[in-house]
C-alpha cells in the first residue's frame, strides 16, 4: 500500500495561477510520509493541460532531479492521469512521480492502525487509482503503453476489479459503522453525552483530549493510539492521529465521552472526503463539536481553516459547535484578543486555551456543560419488589439522583438526559408490569 525506506530523496514541486508559490505545507507533508525533501521547482501561470507546468518547467524539474539525485517527485497539485503519463516521460528512468493527494493517502497508509482506518485508506486509493485505470484503458486502445509514474502497465481486468473491490469495502465500512452507531446509542442510553474534536491536523487535538480525559479509557483503539501513554508527548507532525479515539472527560457535572478525529487538512478533493466519512460520522452524531485550531497560525490562514472546517462539517452536523483557541501559551493575551475579533463572525464567543499547560481548560470544560443538551427532571414511583433495587442502582449509575425515599413504594427524583429518562420509565413500566 505504501512505499517503505530510510533513505527517500525528494524534490517538491508546486504551480500557482498567481502571485509566490509557498511550499512550507507540502514539504511538512513530505517529511511527514517520511521523505527527505533535497530541493524544489516552483511555477507561476495557468495550468498547461498536457504538463501542468509547462514543458520548460518539466525540463527543470527533470534536471533538478538529476542534480540532487532524488528518487521521488512530490507535486503540490492534483495531476491528472495524462499529466501524470507527461510528466513521467521527461523524469530520468525510475524516478516516482507523487501528486498531492497520492501523498496524503500515503501518509494516512502509515497511520492506518485499525481495521476500518485500514479500509478508509484502501477505498481512497481505489477512488483515486480509477481514474487512472480509466486512463490507461484509453491510453492503451490508442496503441500507447504507459508503463512508469503512476499509470503502470494497462490491464483490462482492472477497472472492474477496482470498482468489485469498492463496492466489497464499502459493504464492510457499513457493517462496522453499524456496530459503532450500536455502541454510540449505548453510551448515551447509559448517560454519556458525546463530544467530538475537529479540526485542522496539528491544532492540538490530542494533546487537548489527554488534558480532557480522566485515566479511564474506553475505546478499543486505546492500545493503539500513541496519546493514550499519561507520559508521551504529543507529536508535533502531521496525521499522527487517523482513526478515532474515545475518552472519559474528567468533569464533574455529567458523564462525558471525548473522540479525537482525523485532521483536516485544505484542498481535499470529495472523494477522499468520502472515503473517510465514516470516521466523520463521530464527529456528525456528536452531541457538541468542539473545532480546535491553532492560535499561533496567521489570522487568514486560521480564517481559511475554519472556513474550510464549517463546509465540511455544514452538510451533516446538527450539533453545536465551539471553536477553541488552541496554544494560547504561545502568543500574548493582545494578540488573541486581535485574533479572536478578526475571527468573531466564523467564531462567535470562542474559549481561549493552552492544551499543553492546562491553562483555561477548566473554562473550557464549564463551557462544555453549558452547550450540552439539557438534563430533563423525572419523578417515578416505583413497586417495593426484588427487582425495584437493580433499577435504582442503574438510575444511580446513569443520572443525577436528587432523592430516593423508601416506603410502601420507592419513590426516586432525577436529572438525566432524555434518552436516560425514557429508559428509566420504561425499566419502571415492565416493575409496574411484572408486580401487578
Amino acid at each position: 500500500m505504501t512505499e517503505t525506506g530510510t533513505h527517500r530523496r525528494a524534490v517538491v514541486a508546486k504551480r500557482v495561477d498567481s502571485g509566490r508559490p509557498d511550499t512550507t505545507e507540502i514539504r511538512d507533508l513530505a517529511r511527514a510520509a517520511g521523505y527527505d525533501v533535497v530541493g524544489e521547482v516552483t511555477q507561476t501561470r495557468k495550468e498547461d493541460p498536457a504538463t501542468h507546468i509547462g514543458e520548460g518547467k518539466v525540463a527543470t524539474l527533470a534536471r533538478t532531479v538529476a542534480e540532487t539525485e532524488a528518487t521521488v517527485v512530490v507535486f503540490d497539485n492534483q495531476l491528472g492521469p495524462y499529466q501524470t503519463y507527461n510528466i513521467g516521460n521527461e523524469l530520468p528512468e525510475g524516478v516516482k512521480l507523487v501528486d498531492r493527494f497520492r501523498l496524503i493517502l500515503e501518509i494516512f497508509g502509515q497511520r492506518a492502525q485499525t481495521r476500518k482506518a485500514q479500509l478508509q485508506v484502501e477505498l481512497a486509493e481505489l477512488r483515486y487509482e480509477l481514474p487512472r485505470a480509466e486512463a490507461k484503458a484509453s491510453l492503451a486502445r490508442r496503441d500507447e503503453r504507459p508503463g512508469f509514474m503512476g499509470l503502470g502497465e494497462y490491464d483490462e481486468s482492472r477497472e472492474r476489479d477496482i470498482k468489485a473491490q469498492i463496492s466489497r469495502i464499502r459493504d464492510e465500512l457499513e457493517r462496522i459503522e453499524e456496530t459503532e452507531e450500536h455502541r454510540r446509542a449505548q453510551r448515551r442510553e447509559s448517560g454519556f453525552d458525546l463530544v467530538a474534536l475537529a479540526g485542522y491536523t496539528n491544532a492540538g487535538k490530542s494533546t487537548l483530549l489527554r488534558r480532557l480525559a480522566e485515566d479511564v479509557d474506553v475505546d478499543e483503539n486505546e492500545d493503539l493510539h500513541p496519546d493514550l501513554d499519561a507520559t508521551a508527548e504529543s507529536e508535533d507532525r502531521l496525521f499522527t492521529t487517523l482513526g478515532t479515539t474515545t475518552r472519559r472527560a474528567d468533569m464533574d457535572q455529567r458523564d462525558v465521552l471525548v473522540t479525537d478525529t482525523v485532521g483536516f487538512i485544505s484542498d481535499l478533493p470529495h472523494w477522499l472526503v468520502e472515503s473517510f466519512k465514516s470516521t466523520l460520522d463521530s464527529v456528525y452524531r456528536a452531541d457538541l463539536v468542539l473545532l480546535v485550531v491553532d492560535v499561533s497560525e496567521p489570522v487568514e490562514e486560521i480564517r481559511e481553516k475554519l472556513v474550510t472546517c464549517h463546509d465540511t462539517l455544514a452538510e451533516r452536523n446538527e450539533a453545536p459547535i465551539v471553536t477553541v483557541l488552541n496554544k494560547v501559551d504561545t502568543v500574548d493575551a493582545e494578540e488573541v484578543q486581535r485574533k479572536r475579533e478578526a475571527l468573531s463572525a466564523l467564531a462567535p464567543n470562542p474559549v481561549a486555551v493552552s492544551a499543553r499547560t492546562g491553562e483555561r481548560v477548566d473554562d473550557l470544560r464549564e463551557r462544555i456543560h453549558a452547550e450540552l443538551p439539557d438534563y430533563e427532571r423525572e419523578r417515578l414511583v416505583l413497586p417495593m419488589t426484588d427487582d425495584t433495587m437493580s433499577v435504582v442502582s442503574w438510575i444511580h449509575d446513569n443520572a443525577q439522583v436528587d432523592s430516593v425515599d423508601y416506603g410502601d413504594q420507592v419513590v426516586i427524583e432525577f436529572e438525566a438526559r432524555p434518552a436516560v429518562v425514557e429508559r428509566s420509565r420504561s425499566k419502571a413500566g415492565e416493575l409496574v408490569g411484572a408486580s401487578a
